[in-house]
């Protein structure tokens, strides 16, 4: 069974919004930090959007204001709502995972850091056109 499985991703236009989902049954029935980072080509990963069991949020200051990250434990999914999305938007994004963790990290760079450690999906690409 493959731990994190991502769906939703695609081509929109400036300004216009999409929804990522990602299937993560393995890992809403315990503690965890679980979260949403993105990677553009050249790029290191940039984490966007964390949330934990109790469903304390964090956000990246470049998405701030644009994208909602949810959770729905009773089907095992994670979202990432993206809205007014800007070409920088573009980029592979990966759903990840770290169990164990009661709530995420408020250092980015230690939040990409445990999800390196841990699990992540396969990714999809999400393309902003002018």
């Amino acid at each position: 069974q493959v731990p994190l499985v991502e769906s939703g991703g695609g081509t929109a236009q400036l300004g216009g919004s999409l929804r990522l989902s990602c299937a993560a049954s393995k890992y809403m029935y315990g503690l965890y930090c679980m979260g949403w980072f993105r990677q553009a080509p050249g790029n290191e990963r940039e984490g966007v959007a964390s949330i934990d069991i109790n469903g304390r949020v964090n956000y990246a200051d470049s998405v701030k204001g644009r994208f909602t990250i949810s959770q729905d434990r009773a089907t095992d999914t994670l979202y990432l709502q993206m809205d007014s999305l800007k070409l920088e938007d573009t980029a592979t994004y990966y759903c990840a995972a770290a169990p164990g963790f009661d709530y995420c990290p408020t250092s980015w760079s230690e939040t990409v850091e445990i999800w390196g450690r841990h699990d992540r999906g396969q990714g999809t690409q999400v393309t902003v056109s002018s």
